[in-house]
């Protein structure tokens, strides 16, 4: 289920939801869907969108783009993962997986990545990895969505399945900062808007972010369904 709603800061908007919903924090997915600064005659606002997880519905929990790097794995030890499966669950997510994307006719081996607290990552390593991907990470967010449903059906929908490929989703994270910066720096010299492709959820979340510290330009997300636009707004400074 979603939910929306608005604070001056998007802090304070997280820190309502959770608030009214009577979740933790880590329990629900965040979309921000305008931001405004604040300036002399204007109080700054931040809107943002909160999905919640329908178990009936067989909704999956997104992606929240944190795969821990080498650094975040040093620093905690119990994050970095025999990559093979420790239980019952994850040699089901494993088989999962692996029949998966057998049947769609492709080669795979399937191995834990991580381990975190309601999360786990599983790492493919395929000599098909960019099909697997897809054009912008389709395909991968599409398995990612399947095994998460997966694993609600075995009982664990605390559970957040993280897939990924050639290090994708890290690669894909500092690609759109850059995207964000550079479309940035195009509207503040024509002096009008730029529509980004269309994005998922947190892909969204980090061109709103990256961008909010701008004080001449402000972010709105367009359209309908999971993959929204971002559309960068040059407002100049008041």
């Amino acid at each position: 289920m979603t939910y929306e709603y608005e604070a001056e800061t998007e802090k304070e908007a997280i820190e309502k939801a959770a608030q009214e919903l009577g979740l933790e924090k880590d329990q629900f997915d965040v979309e921000i869907l305008e931001t405004q600064k604040k300036s002399l005659f204007k109080k700054g606002y931040v809107k943002i969108k909160v999905h919640t997880v329908d178990t009936a519905d067989h909704v999956a929990p997104e992606f929240d783009g944190k795969v821990p790097n080498a650094t975040t794995c040093a620093k905690n030890p119990h994050i970095v993962a025999n990559p093979m499966p420790q239980d019952e669950f994850e040699q089901k997510l494993v088989d999962f997986v692996t029949e998966m994307i057998n049947k769609m006719g492709y080669e795979v081996a399937v191995e834990v990545m991580f381990r975190e607290d309601k999360k786990i990552g599983i790492k493919l390593t395929s000599e098909s990895s960019s099909i697997l991907i897809g054009r912008k990470g389709k395909n991968l967010d599409a398995m990612q969505l399947l095994v998460n449903v997966y694993a609600g059906h075995l009982g664990r929908e605390d559970i957040r399945v993280v897939l990924d490929s050639e290090n994708y989703r890290i690669r894909r994270e500092e690609s759109l900062v850059r995207l964000a910066y550079v479309t940035a720096d195009k509207v503040r010299m024509n002096r009008n808007s730029i529509l980004l492709e269309p994005m998922n959820p947190f892909e969204r979340r980090l061109i709103h972010t990256t961008l909010n510290d701008i004080p001449d330009v402000e972010t709105k997300s367009e359209g309908d369904g999971l993959y929204k636009q971002v559309r960068v707004i040059y407002k100049g400074v008041r």
